[in-house]
């Protein structure tokens, strides 16, 4: 049987709410973005130990910055991720 590809209207421009480890000290980065790869490339170009263990995909800019507030807030959801994410931290 041969499918046919998706037509371009079944995908979405994407928001990301991301985790970063820096892999020396071990702290944790939060953050929001609208081009993960884009994003990424600016973190390693400022600081080569960084390194992506996490990100959540959005299709609202609300939603993920929404997200991202959360994570950065010190409060449950950062402790309910680490929990979550325990074996992907370096």
């Amino acid at each position: 049987m041969v499918t046919k590809p998706l037509p371009s209207t079944y995908f979405y421009k994407m928001f990301y709410t991301y985790c970063l480890q820096h892999s020396i000290s071990k702290e944790l980065y939060y953050g929001y973005t609208d081009n993960l790869r884009r994003r990424l490339k600016e973190h390693k170009r400022e600081n080569k130990n960084w390194e992506l263990i996490y990100y959540e995909a959005y299709r609202t800019d609300t939603d993920a910055r929404r997200r991202e507030l959360k994570l950065k807030d010190y409060g449950q959801s950062r402790s309910h991720l680490k929990k979550r994410i325990k074996d992907s931290l370096l």
